[in-house]
């Protein structure tokens, strides 16, 4: 028994200290690739006072490069939505064989370069690319052109949706809409009066991390969008390239920009989390 004792004491001595050292090691790390960038983001586009920081955003490129940037998610969010919601239904309602592989290749953009994927865009829909030579006879522009930036956007934000989709549709179950069903409502009505007031914070949720991710993109657009001030900058290209015309104070204030959509998102993303905990409590009572 006192062997016994000593043991749990001793055991009890080491857990004392090894959560603190854990917790201070994890603070570290956060500080030095996390903390201090980010703060010295906001301090080198304030070092000068707020008048710099505010004329830096009504330049015409950088409301170009915001413009564009908007323009961009306005055009593949609700792709990558319709796009999530068909792919959440195939997985959840039905077995189909290599069902397995399907939902891997829609997590493939979480695996694979942004950089990769422009140059997949480039590969076929570039002058040289498997389609270039017909889309030059009609005319159409995709790489280098906002089509061929939509195509890169949409690409890496395509599986958020579907990823916070399906777990809430089959946690769901199909009881409610096979019910919907015997009512004699159709496939329509079932989806807006049952389906989408069950999933609509996963949808939300979705919806906003595909909007963080199409907004705050970098390689993939970068490789097909030639980076034309005016034209194909976006607000990411912009700070790269006011970084490299030594344009300091701009690029900070862009990227201040950038930085207050993720806090944005951050707290959006923590407010859906809450409300969803809640429906499941409510919806365990």
């Amino acid at each position: 028994m006192k062997n016994k004792s000593v043991g749990v004491d001793d055991l009890g001595k080491r857990s004392s200290w090894v959560v603190p050292v854990l917790i201070g090691l994890v603070i570290v790390y956060l500080t030095l690739i996390l903390y201090i960038p980010a703060a010295n983001v906001f301090f080198q586009a304030f070092r000068k006072g707020p008048g710099p920081f505010f004329q830096n955003l009504v330049r015409p490129d950088f409301l170009s490069a915001a413009r564009l940037t908007v323009m961009l998610a306005i055009a593949s969010v609700p792709v990558n939505a319709i796009f999530g919601l068909c792919v959440a239904w195939a997985v959840t309602r039905h077995r189909f064989p290599g069902r397995a592989l399907f939902l891997s290749i829609v997590d493939l953009p979480f695996s694979i370069s942004p950089v990769v994927a422009g140059l997949m865009i480039i590969l076929l829909y570039g002058r040289q690319g498997w389609f270039g030579g017909w889309l030059a006879d009609r005319d159409i522009d995709i790489v280098f052109a906002f089509p061929g930036m939509v195509l890169a956007t949409a690409f890496v934000s395509m599986p958020f949706v579907a990823r916070e989709v399906i777990p809430v549709l089959e946690e769901a179950g199909s009881d409610q809409e096979e019910a919907g069903k015997t009512l004699g409502a159709n496939d329509w009505q079932i989806f807006w009066r049952i389906t989408l007031p069950n999933i609509r914070w996963g949808l939300l949720y979705g919806l906003i991390l595909t909007n963080a991710r199409a907004m705050g993109e970098f390689g993939a657009v970068s490789v097909v969008s030639g980076n034309i001030i005016n034209r194909t900058q976006s607000l990411p290209l912009f700070v790269e390239e006011a970084y490299k015309q030594y344009e300091t104070e701009a690029a900070y204030s862009a990227a201040v920009v950038l930085a207050l959509l993720a806090i944005v998102t951050l707290v959006l993303k923590e407010i859906l989390e809450r409300k969803t905990k809640i429906k499941q409590v409510a919806d365990d009572k």
